[in-house]
């Protein structure tokens, strides 16, 4: 028993280490905690704006969309002035028709490969005729007429 009460340290010794070893300080433990929570409050924050960008995105894509859609529903009768199979075509013959004044458009003619420029688009079909007719005699001659479904 003796043996045991000199081997053993003293009652200080075990107050500073504790039983096993060194003691963790509560101040340090605590702080540390407060560190993790903050990084993991700011990872979340960054990540809650991440996905609020995004899906501001993708409501601007679908409003465009959306506008695309009634754009075409409303505007059927398109007055043409190019068809191409090359894009860098089709654009440059856009850029041709935009800078003469008119609101040209490319359209994109499912289940072909072609590209085509519309120079005029109409919601009443008598009147895209008339413009077509007009076009024809005054800007160019082959130009004609596409009607979307």
């Amino acid at each position: 028993m003796i043996m045991l009460l000199v081997l053993a340290p003293s009652c200080k010794w075990i107050k500073e280490k504790g039983w096993f070893g060194k003691k963790a300080d509560t101040m340090v433990v605590w702080l540390v905690r407060q560190d993790s929570i903050r990084i993991a409050d700011s990872v979340k924050k960054a990540q809650e704006a991440l996905f609020a960008r995004e899906q501001a995105l993708l409501d601007s894509l679908k409003m465009v969309e959306d506008q695309k859609k009634e754009w075409d529903n409303r505007f059927r009768y398109n007055i043409i002035v190019g068809s191409f199979i090359t894009p860098e075509y089709a654009r440059n013959w856009q850029a041709e028709f935009i800078s003469r004044g008119y609101d040209a458009r490319i359209l994109k003619l499912e289940g072909t490969s072609f590209e085509i420029v519309s120079a005029e688009a109409h919601e009443n079909f008598s009147q895209a005729v008339q413009r077509l007719r007009r076009f024809q005699d005054t800007v160019i001659f082959d130009a004609w007429m596409y009607i979307r479904n």
